[in-house]
């Protein structure tokens, strides 16, 4: 954001009132504020920010479509490398956990009903990062925001079993594919792919359920879909538009580095 042109949002909710609500409230509380548009979906909300560019978007967490944790995942990764990302504030009527991880955060969070007090609070926070943060994208905001919902997620003292050997579906065979010799682990929209240099086999679960259950350290966020063994990364490519590109032992295709984690691998 530029100091000669006023702040700009844009907000997802699915509840209709909720989302004038939330309008109203911001016209009082940041009267300069230029709301872009509402949507009522994930999918749209991905749609309207990637054409309007905003500087803000307030995001409900339960939408149909898309999250608001996956639209911020996907707004971050197809962003465009010339703008800062937008600062991202989340919304949601159900998880007091996660309130505190996000209290001493860039990114702000929200329990329904909002109020007029606690917008303002947040509206000031906002608007200091908007003043202070340079005109160029922040390198890494998306990729710390997903490790802590993350965290969130799998937070310390899980008591279940961490598992070495993966049990994954091929076709009709079950494959004991030990953790140490997976080279990565690809979301797709029902399973996760698991990828050897052997050959591939799906598991049926989510990504984030996966990775809080098997017992390694080794592997790291390089898309909001991929994780993969850093032990088994040969070398990180850069594109001419600044994008990097893995080579990985044992994998035939290079894997794709989103924006939020290119930072990852630029040089020491």
């Amino acid at each position: 954001m530029t100091p000669s042109r006023p702040p700009t949002a844009v907000i997802a909710e699915d509840e209709p009132v909720l989302a004038r609500t939330l309008t109203r409230l911001l016209e009082q509380v940041w009267p300069e504020l230029q709301v872009l548009g509402v949507a009522d979906d994930g999918l749209r909300a991905t749609e309207l920010a990637l054409e309007s560019l905003p500087d803000v978007m307030f995001l409900d967490i339960k939408m149909p479509g898309r999250t608001g944790i996956e639209v911020a995942e996907v707004v971050a990764d197809d962003w465009p490398d010339e703008r800062a990302e937008p600062l991202f504030v989340f919304i949601t009527a159900y998880d007091n956990f996660a309130v505190p991880a996000f209290e001493r955060a860039a990114v702000d969070y929200l329990l329904k009903p909002a109020t007029a007090e606690r917008l303002q609070q947040s509206v000031e926070r906002l608007k200091s990062r908007l003043a202070d943060r340079a005109a160029s994208p922040q390198a890494g905001d998306m990729a710390a925001l997903m490790q802590r919902m993350q965290s969130i997620a799998s937070p310390e003292g899980d008591e279940r079993e961490r598992v070495k050997v993966i049990r994954a579906g091929v076709g009709n065979t079950v494959r004991m594919i030990p953790v140490a010799e997976v080279v990565c682990f690809e979301a797709t929209e029902k399973y996760v792919n698991v990828v050897t240099p052997t050959g591939e086999a799906l598991v049926r679960m989510s990504l984030r359920e996966l990775m809080a259950r098997i017992a390694s350290n080794d592997f790291i966020q390089v898309h909001r879909s991929v994780m993969v063994n850093s032990t088994a990364i040969v070398s990180a490519t850069r594109d001419e538009n600044g994008h990097y590109s893995l080579s990985v032992r044992g994998l035939q295709r290079p894997l794709k580095v989103s924006r939020a984690f290119g930072h990852l691998f630029r040089p020491m």
